[in-house]
């Protein structure tokens, strides 16, 4: 199997009050399947029900650390039988900061330390740092989070494993205005300047995902140049999205009752954007 088939699997794991939340956000954005604290011997079974899930999962990043007590040290063996899989590209990211850091970390927060009775003191990072030598060993991406914002921490594990706009999501959603405008929605385009196929009586009963209906929409001048000029204006933005940060765009299409105009245009739209090589969902949400 190649590397385009296999599935990314990302093991985040570190010190604990080092960040590994906050990185775990990142890979939540970027479209990974994100898994929290599940014991390392569970993960091959996880991700067996992956590769037969229905809905495809190829990318996955699981949050492994000292919380799991002895169910932790299951955690080396469990990297090396992915890293032998042929099936998945595995890779290991560890995040650490300095003892004075995690001190005044927890201070501030007022959260215990998993291995803590009490106050968090640097001999209980100590012992932390310890127990976790041996995976820090076998890491391949390693970040100091000391003196680190989160936004800086976000901005490291973006130089490592995103590909920019390859990472991008389009969610493209189509509406109707008689039934609210999506709260989520980031872009919104009115497609009620286009004749409405309701008053074709042949049309009226059927769908935008219709073929007939979607000719008349689409055939018509001025929907011509609005998808021109639509795609020229996301050609030139959604770079500045991806150059921001940003892991995903909203983009709804909405007609008076999100059943013709906006359906059409909604499917048109991520069949030419899916064209350019974006990464698309889709939604009719009052179809």
């Amino acid at each position: 199997m190649d590397d385009k088939q296999k599935m990314e699997v990302v093991i985040l794991t570190g010190l604990s009050g080092a960040g590994k939340t906050n990185a775990g956000d990142w890979f939540e954005d970027a479209g990974y399947y994100c898994v929290d604290n599940l014991p390392p011997i569970l993960i091959d079974n996880f991700l067996e029900l992956a590769k037969t899930s229905r809905k495809k999962i190829d990318r996955a990043a699981f949050i492994v650390d000292v919380r799991g007590g002895a169910f932790f040290d299951d955690l080396r063996g469990c990297i090396i039988r992915l890293r032998a899989d042929e099936q998945i590209d595995c890779s290991v990211l560890f995040i650490e900061a300095s003892a004075s850091t995690l001190v005044k970390r927890f201070s501030e927060t007022r959260r215990s330390h998993p291995l803590a009775k009490g106050s968090t003191t640097r001999a209980v990072i100590q012992q932390e740092r310890e127990r976790l030598s041996e995976i820090r060993a076998m890491a391949d991406h390693i970040i100091d989070t000391t003196g680190m914002k989160v936004s800086e921490l976000k901005e490291e594990i973006g130089k490592v494993f995103s590909s920019g706009a390859a990472s991008f999501v389009i969610n493209v959603m189509s509406f109707g205005y008689k039934h609210g405008i999506p709260d989520e929605a980031d872009l919104v385009f009115d497609m009620r300047f286009i004749p409405n196929p309701y008053y074709v009586a042949s049309l009226k009963k059927l769908s935008g995902n219709n073929k007939k209906v979607a000719s008349f929409v689409l055939r018509q001048d001025i929907t011509k140049a609005y998808i021109t000029d639509m795609l020229a204006l996301l050609e030139k933005l959604i770079p500045a999205y991806v150059k921001e940060g940003k892991y995903h765009l909203n983009i709804a299409f909405g007609c008076t009752g999100g059943r013709h105009r906006s359906v059409a245009m909604a499917n048109e739209m991520t069949r030419l954007l899916r064209e350019r090589g974006y990464r698309l969902t889709l939604e009719h949400r009052d179809l």
